[in-house]
């Protein structure tokens, strides 16, 4: 593994707590911060995640990547204002500002439901869909906020220490010898740079791993002027496919712009071709 470049926009910090951190996150691909957050919020995000999944009927995932015993509530913030709290969390914002830069944005907030028998998912990096040369500066920071606790026994987020340096993401069906568990109590989050080798553990437990993905990107990850709001939906409608995918009504790589695991290009259009990537990973 070759040394990561660094960007040289990525805001210092005189917190000492938070400097560890980001320089944890530099040398290994990862930190955790244990028990930073409330009893009284994680007991509330709990709650508010559940409502939500009940009120949505949220089923367990099609394949082995989304996990055949597990549930992923996406598009979080337009679930319920209390989950707004989460990415402006000042403990878990102030690492990543300090990995990215000021001017980071929320990529995606999703909560995961891991139940009994939910085996180990596959290894991954969650920059994966980026077609940049690697390694690269960091362009993603993901917090796993633990809002049950986490244990080698309910599958503990397993992550490859030291491999956001690689030159390459896992191989399909890659298992790494040299990874490590995240284990922590509830209320304490796991906090890595997007590139890190990881993955969710098996759930050998009888109760359920609950947790709350809260992924930023590099604000330059985006439009120059923003085009989904400046357009409205009739215009973009009028607007030939090819155009309606450059301006965001698209996904790319099968990934990145989804919402909710759709399409957006589907809601101007049901027949438009469509390539999720959760249709392709079995």
């Amino acid at each position: 593994m070759t040394e990561p470049t660094t960007s040289s926009d990525t805001r210092t910090t005189t917190d000492p707590a938070t400097a560890r951190a980001v320089e944890e996150i530099a040398r290994d691909g990862y930190t955790v911060l244990e028990r930073v957050v409330p009893e009284a919020l994680v007991a509330e995000l709990v709650e508010r995640v559940d409502a939500a999944m009940a009120h949505h009927d949220i089923a367990f995932g099609a394949n082995t990547f989304l996990g055949h015993r597990t549930r992923r509530l996406f598009n979080l913030l337009a679930r319920d204002p209390a989950f707004a709290q989460v990415p402006l969390f000042e403990p878990v914002l102030d690492v990543a500002t300090g990995v990215l830069d000021d001017g980071l944005l929320v990529s995606s907030m999703t909560a995961i439901e891991m139940n009994p028998g939910q085996s180990p998912q596959p290894f991954h990096a969650d920059d994966g869909s980026i077609p940049l040369p690697r390694p690269h500066v960091p362009i993603t920071c993901v917090a796993i906020w633990a809002l049950t606790d986490f244990t080698e026994e309910n599958g503990a987020t397993r992550l490859v220490p030291g491999s956001h340096r690689a030159d390459r993401i896992p191989r399909k069906g890659e298992q790494p010898d040299e990874s490590v568990q995240a284990v922590m109590p509830a209320g304490s989050v796991l906090v890595y740079n997007g590139s890190v080798w990881h993955g969710g553990g098996e759930n050998r437990s009888d109760e359920r791993r609950m947790g709350i993905v809260s992924n930023y990107c590099a604000g330059w990850v985006r439009h120059e002027e923003n085009q989904l709001l400046a357009l409205s939906t009739a215009q973009v409608a009028s607007f030939p496919p090819r155009l309606r995918r450059m301006v965001g009504y698209g996904i790319y790589r099968g990934l990145i712009g989804h919402v909710d695991q759709v399409d957006p290009a589907t809601w101007l259009d049901p027949e438009a071709d469509s390539d999720l990537v959760w249709d392709r990973i079995r």
